[in-house]
């Protein structure tokens, strides 16, 4: 076995149906009385009734978390964070909203729990991706891991399917990753292929019923699983890939995880095919690459990024924008290689077996 480092993360996880419940005794736990609660505009609704629920507990709301973390939103919500006197953040939903709580975090050192709606994982990882001048970058420090985290089911159980898809197989690309990562360690794989199983039974299910209590559950349980792998390892090329043209052309985050994982696995795979081979098996086909195609697919996962807007001149742009600053990759990041993969997934070609 070869040598490795472990390092866990701490955050606080109640897992259950009905967990939203907690919720008050949760804050009180970390000595705080005024939450900011925090949505996106979709989930306003769901917020504000939060907000009254929680009753005197609840300092306000902010309902303007938007894709990709901009700074200029981060500093608004703080301004609103400081009017009212808050102390800590409760983030309700998916990967914006949770983004934009951590990167509060990361300025104010605010206590957060955090109530995951969607399957993004990011709840639980020390990092944050944030967006200046349409510029992209992420960064790492222990005020950004939310303290508390409630996964309950039931309120995922009217997630749209499309939305389903897209984010469990954003959360599949964090573990995916973590099995190759430079600092990959046998703690972080086993939970990686734990989750990444959990997701391939559960997403095929929620498609064909959006109502299957137990899908929806472990579709939750594999998005913790996979979120908790990237915060213990570091990220790769296809990360570096969704980054550059999520923040550069303003696409959607979930979209452009799921659209690109089968051609930056298939890209990588033939460095270490050894590696994702645990991957390939979990799908039933020979390759990771060209089975994690077939299964997204298969469950109706947008397959193009010109779907998304993205125009054939943007993919020379996007070739040379990840070539810069590029992260480690165990097969090195080779440009024409790069601009191949690209424009297949600009076409949604099936990755080469």
């Amino acid at each position: 076995m070869r040598e490795f480092l472990y390092i866990g993360n701490t955050a606080r996880v109640i897992f259950g149906c009905g967990t939203i419940s907690k919720l008050a005794n949760e804050i009180r736990q970390l000595g705080a009385s005024r939450a900011l609660i925090l949505s996106t505009p979709f989930q306003r609704n769901d917020a504000e009734a939060l907000a009254q629920k929680l009753g005197a507990l609840a300092a306000g709301v902010f309902t303007r978390a938007t894709m990709h973390t901009p700074v200029e939103v981060t500093m608004e919500a703080i301004s609103v964070y400081d009017k009212l006197e808050a102390d800590c953040i409760v983030s309700f939903g998916g990967g914006s909203t949770i983004g934009l709580g951590k990167a509060i975090a990361y300025r104010n050192d605010a206590p957060q729990l955090v109530v995951a709606t969607t399957y993004a994982g990011s709840e639980v990882t020390p990092i944050l991706g944030q967006t200046e001048n349409g510029i992209k970058t992420t960064v790492r420090a222990p005020s950004i891991l939310p303290e508390t985290v409630i996964y309950d089911p039931e309120l995922t159980y009217n997630l749209p399917i499309a939305m389903s898809v897209t984010s469990g197989l954003n959360a599949m690309a964090h573990a995916v990753e973590g099995l190759y990562a430079q600092d990959r360690n046998p703690i972080a794989s086993i939970m990686a292929l734990e989750g990444i199983g959990a997701l391939h039974k559960a997403l095929p299910a929620i498609v064909a019923n959006p109502q299957d209590t137990a899908a929806r559950a472990h579709a939750l349980y594999g998005s913790w699983l996979c979120g908790a792998i990237l915060g213990t390892v570091g990220m790769a090329l296809h990360h570096k890939l969704c980054h550059t043209l999520g923040g550069s052309f303003d696409l959607p985050h979930a979209e452009t995880h799921a659209i690109l994982l089968p051609h930056t696995i298939a890209y990588t795979e033939a460095a270490v095919p050894d590696l994702l081979a645990p991957v390939a098996e979990i799908l039933g086909a020979r390759r990771a690459g060209t089975g994690l195609y077939d299964f997204a697919l298969g469950i109706g996962a947008p397959m193009r990024l010109r779907d998304l807007g993205v125009t054939a001149q943007d993919l020379d742009t996007a070739a040379e924008m990840a070539m810069s600053n590029p992260y480690w990759n165990p097969r090195p990041l080779e440009p024409a290689a790069i601009r191949d993969l690209l424009q297949k997934a600009w076409k949604g070609e099936r990755p080469s077996s």
